[in-house]
């Protein structure tokens, strides 16, 4: 995980509330850039991680049966579904199905992975923050490992295109610094 997305979850969990946010090291999950011959995982960009969404919603699960929970929300956006097969709503709905028939208490709870955001474009959703007071300037859209925003990855050239699609001026570009770069500060 990039510092800069660390400190930005860190941040925002802060921000929202968050009363038990936990962080766990994955070492073995790697990109498919980093993985090797690429030709075995063609036709998806070099920053997928394979089956990514299926191991977190099943360490969310885990989290969510051990304190009693009965959601797990995911922040997925409508642009997902055209790249990431597990964003789709068929894998979420076997997904919860399989979660649930492997603990009673989730079952008994109810347990439900709540996407609001599903059917929204990433500009829809930059806009919704905007209007919902998200501090923005706390946030992370940058693929590569580091504490700034590289602004060349798909991640942040898709961040200027929401952005801009919304209306709404970037904190992180509107910062002064002359390269727009958001330096991440300890803490």
């Amino acid at each position: 995980m990039a510092k800069g997305e660390l400190w930005a979850a860190r941040r925002l969990g802060a921000a929202a509330g968050v009363e038990d946010h936990r962080f766990f090291s994955m070492p073995e999950l790697r990109e498919i850039g980093d993985i090797g011959p690429l030709e075995r995982l063609s036709g998806l960009p070099s920053t997928y991680i394979p089956m990514k969404n299926s191991i977190y919603y099943n360490v969310a699960a885990a989290f969510a049966e051990e304190v009693g929970a009965s959601r797990v929300a995911g922040g997925h956006n409508r642009e997902d579904r055209a790249v990431f097969e597990d964003t789709s709503d068929e894998f979420f709905r076997n997904l919860q199905r399989t979660l649930r028939s492997g603990s009673a208490r989730l079952r008994e709870q109810d347990f439900r992975i709540w996407r609001p955001l599903r059917a929204m474009s990433k500009a829809e959703v930059v806009a919704l923050a905007s209007r919902l007071g998200v501090p923005l300037e706390d946030t992370w859209s940058c693929h590569r490992a580091g504490s700034v925003h590289c602004w060349e990855c798909d991640g942040c050239l898709g961040r200027e295109r929401a952005f801009r699609e919304a209306g709404v001026v970037d904190p992180l570009r509107a910062s002064g610094d002359r390269k727009g770069l958001k330096r991440v500060r300890a803490g």
